[in-house]
């Protein structure tokens, strides 16, 4: 185990920086709300994660896959949505217990490369992958924007888009310099509720338009089939709907910044301090299952949206026409006044999973760098450093692959897979840092276990079945 994956554990007279979110002091030790209004106020780091979860899978991945298929997937957006809560609070638990970040936990996780583990040196191949997705996202919001107010010309002409990737990348670079959680958690929030209320509604009243859906659509999609022409699409919509592995990931990182294992304290070993834990695992559960119920509510919406009315006129969302192709859902059912309403939605949901990118991607790599021995995470100083040089540099490097290649869909759906490859090793990191480092005392409830075993079942079928597709192995290879 390398020293940058031990959480700092020192007492109150230590000179710890009363700012560090990821050391464990016992002069930071907060007992957990035991009411419903003091759980709510703890909440967060969900909103966060549904933040950065709808603007690229829900917006993008499962309205296309809907345009492509129909109805027939339905039941691989409910199970998508479904299975991998489960993973990630088994992550978070983790977290709170050992105040260690995911990414230090997997280096702990055999066999190692130099280091770091085997799962690292994953995470690292999967987020250059990942860079084409988070260009695509911000090619969305800069075609959204283009289309609202074009610049020099053509509203998607070349002139207008790369204006627009440069304003979007400044601005959020901008917003998200001064790293800090309390913003990041404010505009995830505020974005993911208005969007998502806008859309549930437009998927409920689509029955009463011209674009109607009944139970026997909603019964053709449960029939667990993937029709011809569809595979890449719904493997990258399992990797990227719901939860991913990335976000999983960044999750750990979220709940330790908002308090919840700093709050618990260091493991003294006392029955005080585990009750603490279990108070504060208890306030994660509920705001991870908060965000689960967002993302599922918005991804069932996007699809049914997608299925009922592009599907039926054939129109499946491709290049930079993208934005304008999704824009149908609103304008053929509210009149031309909906294509507005449609890309101010659209810029709000696409920007905010790019803050959300913004914020936590460099937190990911800065520690990476700190377990490679670049330098000690434990620095305060010098991991804020690295991570403001990193949210200055990582953002154009995404735009620049945007720019170039011109296909947020694809380039979405190219980071889909990478993640549900990638989510396969997260499975396999769960289970041995739960065995070795998490007390019997916390995994004793037989309705969480079962359902951690039927999450980690089907992630791992769904990953081999995804890692044998890539390779052109799979049955609709």
């Amino acid at each position: 185990m390398t020293a940058e994956s031990v959480p700092t554990q020192v007492g109150p007279k230590d000179e710890a920086p009363s700012d560090d979110p990821y050391a464990l002091r016992a002069s930071d030790i907060k007992e957990p709300p035991r009411d419903l209004r003091g759980t709510v106020r703890r909440l967060g780091p969900g909103m966060i994660l549904s933040a950065a979860v709808v603007g690229s899978g829900e917006l993008i991945t499962t309205t296309s896959l809907g345009a492509k298929a129909g109805f027939v997937l339905l039941w691989l957006v409910i199970a998508s949505a479904l299975v991998k809560v489960w993973v990630q609070m088994e992550l978070a638990r983790w977290t709170i217990l050992t105040g260690k970040t995911a990414l230090a936990g997997y280096s702990q996780v055999a066999p190692r490369v130099g280091r770091v583990g085997w799962i690292n040196v994953l995470w690292i191949l999967m987020d250059f992958a990942k860079m084409l997705q988070r260009g695509g996202m911000i090619g969305g919001a800069a075609a959204a924007f283009s289309i609202l107010a074009p610049i020099g010309g053509e509203p998607l002409g070349r002139t207008s888009l790369t204006a627009w990737t440069v304003i979007v990348v400044v601005s959020v670079v901008a917003l998200m310099y001064t790293n800090r959680y309390g913003m990041v958690e404010k505009a995830g929030f505020i974005t993911v509720v208005l969007f998502t209320l806008s859309t549930v509604a437009l998927a409920v009243g689509l029955p009463w338009t011209e674009f109607p859906y009944g139970g026997s659509d909603l019964a053709s999609g449960l029939t667990l089939s993937i029709p011809a022409g569809t595979l890449g699409f719904a493997v990258a919509m399992f990797g990227i709907t719901g939860v991913g592995a990335d976000e999983m990931t960044t999750y750990t990182y979220w709940c330790l910044e908002k308090g919840y294992a700093r709050w618990t304290g260091p493991d003294d070993g006392t029955e005080a301090r585990a009750r603490r834990a279990e108070g504060w695992i208890r306030v994660m559960r509920i705001d991870a299952l908060t965000s689960w119920a967002v993302c599922t509510l918005c991804t069932l919406s996007f699809y049914i949206i997608g299925a009922a009315i592009l599907h039926r006129q054939n129109l499946v969302p491709e290049g930079n026409e993208m934005i304008t192709t999704l824009s149908r859902m609103y304008t053929d059912t509210l009149g031309p006044a909906g294509k507005y309403l449609f890309l101010a939605g659209a810029i709000a949901v696409l920007y905010s999973t790019i803050i959300a990118s913004t914020a936590s991607v460099p937190r990911l790599w800065t520690n990476t760098l700190g377990l490679l021995g670049v330098f000690d995470w434990r620095d305060v100083k010098a991991r804020q450093r690295v991570i403001r040089l990193l949210t200055v540099v990582l953002p154009p490097l995404w735009a620049a692959f945007y720019l170039y290649l011109q296909e947020p869909v694809l380039m979405v759906q190219a980071g889909g897979i990478a993640g549900g490859i990638f989510l396969l090793a997260v499975v396999i990191a769960v289970w041995r840092l739960r065995s070795t480092e998490v007390d019997r005392r916390f995994r004793a409830n037989p309705v969480l276990n079962g359902a951690l075993v039927l999450s980690s079942t089907a992630i791992g079928a769904l990953g081999v079945y995804s890692v044998l597709d890539v390779l052109g192995l799979g049955v609709g290879s």
